[in-house]
């Protein structure tokens, strides 16, 4: 049996191939791709041995035909394997990732350009073709037929394959450094806001910048796979590579991950092409994105031109270039993106929709066009909490955040405020949050949305709309927590008499020493 560190090990042993040889933000593409093409190839392998036990000739014919998805030898593990050590391996691989993609509808498109033929990212042949070889080794052992993945009571084998999928996605994070935010948000933050915005039976759950599909999929998980629906947008070509490839391996089919612009091209429209309406909203956006408006103006195009000097006048974002209307509550500087990508979130909301997503704290505070924006949105009573999170615990920044939580239909017009910066545990280079840090801060929320007491000492406010107003919907923490730590008071004139017995034993200490040195001439 195939158990959970088998499949690690086998990933493991893949960025290893790669590791000083190529960046890691590039190399977690050709090792999760590998791990794709070999459980393709397994799963397909075991359908269609069980098919062979009760159909023969054109009848098991059709029955493969009828199979989620269907692999000639070319595009299978196996023959890859077999031609590990040909001179144009790179392009085999490359030929079978597109033979894959072109023979399926349902994975079309899936690898994005993954090019194991690159000498841009792999090198020349006498480089790559080794590297490539070991890569194929290093899965040639794991046997990912659903039949031989060792299971608990409570999962199936495509929970322990993707849960290693998504564990290698958290490690290249750490490897990829600075790149890494834009792909992965940490799984105890995910948590959090997975339960948070608490997905039902018949839900839309979204997710506007999806990056590999890992917060989305906890999310949904929430409201179990067959009970929502799944939506997701990502501008990067290799994210949506490892979102729709992580959707696949979690047995979720009918994701619709799409590529493309969030801002200024949004794919996810109705019939009626306007913007889709979600009941679950979660996010971990680009932290304050520069040019974030830069897709409304494609063709470059001027506001205006001054004649005189020749000088073309710099591009403004205004709100009637977006047919959609989600910058009527305002333009956001064009060095921060953060509320735009906050707007088309709430924008996005349904009826009774929920959004949680992740943001800088300069969204609580910085003021001109950012502070009209957060004025209105409060006055229209849509944002219901703000949880402040620990430093250190996002890949790629180091820098503190926090959790918006927007909703429509409150019962009220409060805001609860969480300080949680002080609730975690150190984790090597990382700081994280423990389960005991993740149930307080959920159960806190939950308990306000009950009209519970929550009010808790350097923890938790709920704070009126009275209150935001006299700090001038200034929402930042402090503000309304107090997280001040008394220091523990110094005694100066004990400490004083502790240094002068020190300094008498130092004193005392070097005679005897010259007093030794003497008796031994020296």
């Amino acid at each position: 049996m195939t158990s959970l560190e088998d499949i690690k090990n086998a990933l493991w042993a893949g960025a290893n191939t790669f590791r000083d040889s190529i960046d890691a933000a590039n190399y977690k593409d050709y090792v999760l791709s590998m791990l794709f093409v070999k459980y393709l190839s397994d799963t397909y392998k075991e359908s269609v041995e069980k098919l062979r036990k009760d159909y023969s000739g054109i009848r098991l014919e059709r029955q493969i035909e009828n199979l989620p998805f269907c692999l000639k030898k070319e595009y299978t593990f196996e023959y890859l394997d077999e031609n590990k050590y040909a001179n144009d391996i790179g392009t085999k691989i490359s030929e079978a990732l597109t033979g894959i993609e072109s023979s399926n509808q349902i994975l079309a498109g899936i690898f994005r350009g993954i090019d194991f033929n690159s000498e841009a990212n792999l090198g020349k042949k006498e480089q790559k073709n080794p590297m490539l070889r070991n890569l194929i080794e290093d899965f040639e052992n794991l046997d990912l037929r659903p039949s031989m993945i060792e299971t608990n009571e409570e999962q199936v084998p495509s929970d322990v394959i993707g849960d290693a999928y998504e564990y290698m996605i958290g490690e290249f994070a750490t490897m990829a450094g600075k790149k890494a935010g834009s792909f992965f948000t940490p799984q105890e933050v995910s948590e959090i806001m997975a339960q948070i915005v608490n997905p039902q039976v018949g839900d839309r759950v979204y997710d506007p910048t999806c990056g590999s599909g890992s917060l989305l999929i906890r999310a949904a998980r929430k409201g179990g796979f067959d009970n929502v629906q799944i939506y997701g947008q990502e501008v990067s070509s290799s994210a949506i590579s490892m979102a729709r490839m992580n959707m696949f391996i979690h047995d979720i089919k009918d994701a619709k991950i799409a590529w493309g612009d969030t801002l200024a091209n949004p794919q996810h429209l109705d019939s009626d092409g306007n913007l889709m309406k979600f009941e679950c909203i979660v996010a971990n956006m680009p932290f304050s994105k520069d040019k974030w408006a830069v897709g409304f103006n494609p063709g470059g195009e001027v506001s205006t031109k001054n004649e005189k000097n020749r000088k073309k006048v710099e591009f403004k974002m205004e709100p009637s270039l977006d047919k959609f209307h989600r910058f009527d509550y305002g333009i956001p500087p064009s060095s921060k993106g953060d509320w735009a990508f906050l707007l088309h979130m709430i924008a996005s909301m349904s009826g009774n929709g929920r959004i949680a997503a992740v943001a800088p704290h300069g969204v609580l505070f910085r003021g001109t066009s950012e502070g009209n924006i957060r004025k209105s949105i409060i006055e229209s009573n849509l944002l219901d909490s703000v949880i402040g999170l620990p430093e250190n615990i996002f890949y790629g920044t180091s820098i503190p955040a926090c959790i918006l939580v927007f909703k429509k239909g409150k019962r009220n017009s409060d805001i609860l405020f969480i300080d949680a910066s002080r609730e975690f545990a150190k984790e090597k280079a990382k700081n994280k949050l423990e389960p005991e840090n993740i149930r307080k801060i959920v159960e806190t929320y939950r308990k306000y949305t009950m009209m519970e007491n929550v009010e808790e000492d350097k923890f938790s406010h709920v704070a009126s709309i009275d209150e935001i107003k006299q700090n001038e919907y200034n929402l930042n923490i402090p503000r309304y927590i107090d997280s001040f730590e008394e220091e523990e008071f110094i005694d100066i004139e004990k400490i004083n008499k502790e240094l002068n017995e020190i300094n008498k034993k130092i004193v005392f200490t070097e005679n005897e020493i010259q007093r030794y040195l003497e008796e031994l001439d020296i």
